[in-house]
């Protein structure tokens, strides 16, 4: 988890940096971060028992990957003089 983290960490500063540096309105940023999204994520783990528990966790908590598709749709749909900085999208029962 220490490197999945890092690497999250690594995109937002890099989303940071290119926003500060497109102020002449050309590129708009925006940071989209998912949570517990239904992916096919469990199919590539080797442990049984870890799969089942993820995919049980993943068909009772996840949201469908299409409310993803329509945050970015929302932020690229905005006037060219709206920029949407960040967006999170989480299933409602996600801590």
């Amino acid at each position: 988890m220490a490197v999945y983290a890092a690497t999250k960490d690594a995109v937002r500063t890099v989303h940071e940096g290119l926003r500060g540096e497109s102020t002449d309105g050309v590129v708009r940023t925006t940071a989209i971060s998912p949570g517990y999204i239904r992916t096919d994520l469990a199919d590539s783990m080797a442990d049984p028992n870890i799969r089942e528990q993820t995919q049980k966790n993943m068909d009772a908590v996840g949201i469908p990957a299409a409310a993803v598709a329509r945050a970015v749709a929302f932020a690229i749909e905005q006037p060219s003089d709206v920029e949407i900085g960040e967006i999170n999208v989480r299933p409602t029962v996600q801590a």
